[in-house]
């Protein structure tokens, strides 16, 4: 069972399996690919418990198995399963229900994996892990634009590395200028430059960005925007506890790349903790008027021309 909020690495065991086990000839007779909306426990168990023909295992691999019915019902088949059935189950956006007897017992004579999402600080890492099986290095801007532009989601992020390695020259690294060729996105004008703007308080490159946000509103949606923005000034606020260690050590805390403590070092000069305190509310307040809970229907440019102006002043 392949489980959990994180479909990349689900997909990526799943895959292995469909395309690793058996040959081509064997695949033929042996191998079975389901999707749990148009299958039925019953039938489901049937396949599972055929037994392969000129081949080592008999393969089943249920997709999108979060939506077969009556799902507890496998507990008839996990209970004694088939030594030759290799069976996968992708359970995707979800963790299914442990008390369940059908889990109870995957867990006692199977494999069950739980696929977690990442952390935003552990991307930056991920991507380095991910480039380097290429051989191909990312610049560590480069490296913010994708996390600021794409989120936390791994298989946007592989979908897009994997666009720019098309056109990539040997040797030649990922910059922010090969992501601005070739993915849309602005190197200019994205979250990490605003939170660059206003860590250093640049007041006209800080509402430059906001206008053009304020004209690109489905690229530059507020629901992607003010997350970034608050993990920059909640690693500001990490910045001050630890502003008398080694830079090793600043940049462990704080969750960045050493190469961007310069950045923060400068913005703490700027804002004080209180002052940050202060934005961080500025922030959540911004995050329920989004969501309507609060405020009177502005639009998110001036909900974010607002909420800009207040951390500046």
């Amino acid at each position: 069972m392949l489980c959990g909020d994180e479909e990349y690495f689900i997909d990526k065991i799943s895959d292995y399996i469909e395309d690793h086990v058996l040959n081509e000839g064997e695949k033929e007779f042996n191998q079975s690919v389901l999707y749990g909306i148009e299958t039925d426990v019953l039938d489901l168990v049937s396949e599972a418990k055929r037994y392969p023909m000129m081949a080592a295992y008999n393969v089943v691999i249920v997709k999108e198995a979060q939506a077969l019915k009556n799902i507890h019902e496998l507990e008839r088949y996990t209970e004694h399963p088939s030594p030759s059935t290799i069976l996968v189950l992708n359970y995707k956006h979800a963790k299914p229900d442990g008390r369940k007897n059908y889990v109870k017992q995957i867990k006692k004579q199977g494999v069950f994996f739980e696929s977690k999402r990442l952390y935003e600080n552990q991307l930056p890492a991920w991507i380095a892990s991910y480039l380097s099986e290429k051989k191909v290095a990312i610049t560590p801007k480069a490296t913010q634009m994708l996390i600021a532009y794409l989120g936390t989601d791994l298989s946007k992020i592989s979908n897009e590395i994997d666009k720019l390695l098309i056109g990539l020259k040997d040797g030649e690294p990922i910059d922010d200028e090969q992501i601005e060729k070739n993915t849309g996105i602005s190197k200019d004008y994205n979250v990490f430059e605003l939170n660059n703007a206003l860590g250093s308080k640049d007041v006209l490159r800080a509402n430059r960005i906001v206008n053009h946000f304020g004209k690109n509103e489905k690229e530059h949606h507020l629901a992607m925007v003010l997350p970034m923005m608050y993990r920059f000034f909640s690693q500001l606020l990490l910045y001050h506890t630890v502003s008398r260690e080694d830079n090793n050590t600043k940049a462990s805390v704080v969750g960045v790349n050493p190469f961007f403590l310069k950045d923060f070092q400068n913005a703490s000069r700027n804002y004080p903790v209180k002052k940050i305190a202060r934005i961080i509310s500025y922030l959540r307040d911004a995050d329920l008027q989004t969501k309507g809970v609060k405020g009177s229907g502005a639009t998110q440019h001036d909900i974010l021309k607002e909420l800009v102006f207040k951390i500046l002043h």
